[in-house]
């Protein structure tokens, strides 16, 4: 299997049916620290930085990479410090590789 990193985020417009669990389980140890939420139809991770500027560079960096990928997360920076990111495919009402991929390219934007 291609690393997740690797896979560039494709146009989803609908008219595919989500991925079920049993066809992304192998993509999860790609991506440990994300959790599928929302009964299987999202990705869903917690951030937490030293002060709001570390948190809000992030969220510039993660803007930058979805708009590269042209796939958006949801963001939710809360408590001035802490960024929740949730990653579905809103075409399908779930998820598709392209969830996959994004999260392991926002994991990167860590190192």
């Amino acid at each position: 299997m291609k690393p997740l990193h690797e896979i560039k985020c494709v146009p989803c417009e609908g008219g595919v049916a989500p991925l079920k669990r049993d066809e992304f389980n192998a993509y999860l140890p790609q991506i440990p620290t994300w959790q599928v939420v929302n009964d299987d139809h999202a990705l869903q991770k917690n951030f937490e930085f030293k002060n709001f500027k570390e948190t809000l560079d992030f969220v510039n960096k993660v803007g930058a990479l979805a708009e590269q990928e042209g796939h958006h997360p949801d963001l939710n920076l809360h408590d001035w410090n802490k960024l929740t990111i949730t990653l579905s495919t809103h075409a399908i009402g779930g998820l598709f590789i392209n969830d996959f991929a994004l999260a392991s390219k926002i994991d990167r934007l860590m190192r």
